[in-house]
């Protein structure tokens, strides 16, 4: 066969290529009459051709024109700018890679095709095959490409690497959703930290095997069920607080798999980001894994502010058992860990494919190490404060099964009961005094209306209680602080409420339990005891889980106490996962928690997260305790968007370096 080269960019002259050998090897012996035109180009030359003749706006690294002819087969269009990028990628000589663009190209001349899989698959043995008589490896044979080492990590990428699923095809969707199920475990209460970091990696992987770009929108149809089944996995537990108490049961139950539906839908357009981004930039690896990172940082900030926000589980959580790696975040918070994490898997990935990719791995090595430095002298200071004032936490843990009353006598009886029971939960027959009594969300039976509460006079000492309060014809959910007179100093409304819990964000499209008013945000509350004031943040379920939310800038009050209701969870993954981000609060901002729950877990939390004493879900009576460690952390003093705009600049500032040293080489 007659092989008929033409180049049009000069750069193609350094590389010993043998065209004809090449072309005729991927050609029958019935074709050696024919003729074929191969022409050199670079990338803005293809990128025409791509877009005039394939309505494609990209470059490309092979077009082929077949002319429907068995003697003039048609022409072939290579572009060294991708072939290089390819080839580097790799870790192959752009001699080989090459080859493997004439093969590709000769066998569509010869009308085979890789649209369907088993058009592919046919097509893809036949070019294995031809590269193996011209002494080349099997070209899909490295689509995750370990290193030489023999390390056992990169013996599983080795073996992953011959598990061959196709883009866009069955398996591959139900591959990313159970990655997206398996990263969940790393949470607690299961805490399998190696999952998540597998399942991120895994599906990362596969996003990036591939060199060539796509759309943006099929990048994001591939990375979607990764992010649907991921959420589900997380969020699922929401759910049952709609069967806790049968009268919202028959009415909302309906909604049970709509719901589910719509956690997978939203849950895939945002936990899904990061990977369509990097499969549609498809950058190169040397610094792809940072750009990984920030995407995955970026939308984890981003879930603070998206609807009414909702950044649980930032995959900084699943350190939570390791103390000096958790406590970084005292640091650059759960942003900074989380950007570290993702960095020091994608950067793996990519030098599990090439040991070339060796510096940003080191990178995200050395940022582990520092931010381990930095939470082993968080640990030092949370471990040498003064005390604070005996305080003591109720864990009423009744069902939240009640008897709806059906008139005001039966309504007024129980109420009645219910501040009996307080009494004895809070008394319990202990001799010692608390110099302050914390009682959960919604414990108080009544609405406060005015500034009397009897319950702290009976009690006679300071009395922080979760109640429902009224006020110009706006209902709240409110943490009253009342001293040991009956009066009430404070009352704090709760501002970040639960969407479709207790107000409704879509109006009266979907019926929603509670309508309740928003508080007006920040504050610190001062309590008189015999020891001195102490001072602390309030905190109403779960306001606690989003950074910067509730210490004003420029305060140092002596701990946060937040007062919630798990109740509605059960024993779910939820009511586990809540402390944790409780513990993620103390470590950013430096302050311990006095958390009253009211099933549980209620505990006393150190301002290095650790769990100084806690009571376990379902258990009834009091637990006291105290605090220490109050201190200002660098994450609290810089602050969650500032530091946003950090890791977005270093992201920018490393990526362009890395960048200009490759056009230098």
């Amino acid at each position: 066969m007659q092989v008929y080269v033409n180049i049009e960019n000069k750069n193609w002259k350094k590389y010993k290529i043998d065209f004809e050998k090449i072309a005729n090897a991927a050609v029958p012996a019935v074709y050696k009459d024919s003729e074929v035109s191969i022409t050199l180009v670079d990338d803005k030359e293809i990128h025409r051709l791509n877009k005039q003749y394939r309505g494609m706006d990209k470059p490309t690294n092979v077009l082929s024109f077949e002319l429907g002819d068995d003697v003039l087969l048609g022409d072939i269009f290579i572009s060294l700018d991708t072939v290089k990028r390819e080839a580097k990628e790799a870790g192959i000589s752009v001699e080989e890679h090459t080859a493997h663009m004439i093969v590709h190209g000769m066998l569509h001349l010869q009308g085979y095709d890789h649209i369907k899989d088993d058009e592919a698959k046919v097509m893809e043995g036949k070019e294995i095959k031809i590269m193996k008589t011209l002494g080349y490896k099997n070209p899909y044979a490295d689509d995750v490409r370990a290193c030489e080492a023999g390390c056992a990590s990169c013996k599983l990428i080795n073996k992953l690497k011959s598990f061959k699923i196709r883009e866009n095809s069955f398996w591959w969707y139900m591959v990313a959703a159970l990655l997206g199920v398996i990263t969940s475990f790393g949470f607690a209460p299961f805490n399998l930290w190696f999952l998540s970091l597998f399942g991120i990696g895994a599906m990362y992987a596969l996003m990036t095997r591939n060199a060539n770009r796509i759309g943006f929108w099929k990048s994001y149809l591939l990375a979607f069920p990764f992010g649907a089944f991921y959420g589900v996995a997380m969020f699922w537990w929401v759910l049952n607080s709609i069967y806790v108490i049968p009268e919202l049961a028959a009415q909302f139950a309906i909604w049970t798999l709509p719901a589910l539906i719509g956690i997978g839908l939203l849950c895939g357009a945002i936990l899904s980001l990061p990977f369509a981004v990097i499969r549609y930039v498809s950058r190169k690896p040397s610094y792809r894994a940072i750009l990984f990172a920030a995407t995955w940082t970026l939308v984890l900030w981003g879930r603070e502010w998206f609807l009414t926000g909702f950044p649980w589980n930032p995959i900084a959580n699943i350190t939570m058992n390791m103390p000096m790696v958790v406590n970084s975040m005292s640091f650059w918070g759960a942003l900074g860990l989380t950007f570290v994490i993702i960095g020091l898997i994608a950067s793996f990935v990519e030098l599990c494919r090439n040991r070339s990719n060796w510096f940003v791995f080191c990178l995200f090595v050395g940022l582990f190490l520092c931010g381990c430095v930095a939470g082993y002298q968080n640990m030092i200071i949370a471990d040498n404060m003064n005390k604070s004032p005996v305080i003591r936490i109720v864990q009423p843990a009744q069902s939240a099964v009640y008897k709806v009353p059906t008139s005001k006598d039966e309504a007024h009886n129980i109420a009645k009961q219910k501040i009996r029971d307080l009494f004895v939960w809070a008394t319990d027959d202990k001799e010692d005094h608390p110099d302050l009594i914390v009682f959960p969300e919604t414990a108080y039976p009544y609405t406060v209306v005015d500034n009397m509460f009897p319950l702290s006079r009976i009690l006679n000492t300071n009395v922080v209680m979760g109640a429902n309060s009224y006020k110009d014809g706006n209902i709240f959910n409110s943490m009253v602080v009342a001293d040991k007179t009956g009066v009430v100093k404070n009352l704090y409304s709760k501002s970040h409420l639960v969407p479709f819990g207790e107000y409704r964000p879509l109006g009266d499209i979907i019926p929603t339990p509670g309508l309740l008013t928003p508080g007006n945000g920040k504050e610190i509350i001062t309590v008189s005891t015999n020891k001195g004031d102490f001072t602390f943040a309030p905190a109403i379920c779960y306001e606690i889980i989003f950074s910067d939310s509730l210490v004003p800038r420029g305060v140092n009050p002596d701990a946060i106490i937040n007062i919630t209701n798990d109740t509605w969870f059960g024993l779910t993954p939820g009511v586990y996962q809540h402390l944790d981000m409780v513990r993620r609060y103390a470590i950013e901002s430096g302050l311990p928690i006095i958390r009253a729950n009211y099933s549980g877990i209620s505990a006393f939390i150190g301002s290095d997260g650790n769990i100084i004493s806690m009571m376990p879900v379902g258990e009834t009576g009091s637990l006291d305790g105290f605090v220490w460690g109050a201190h200002n952390t660098p994450y609290r003093t810089i602050g969650r968007d500032l530091w946003m705009v950090f890791i977005l600049m270093f992201s920018i500032f490393v990526s362009i370096s890395i960048s200009l040293f490759q056009k230098k080489d």
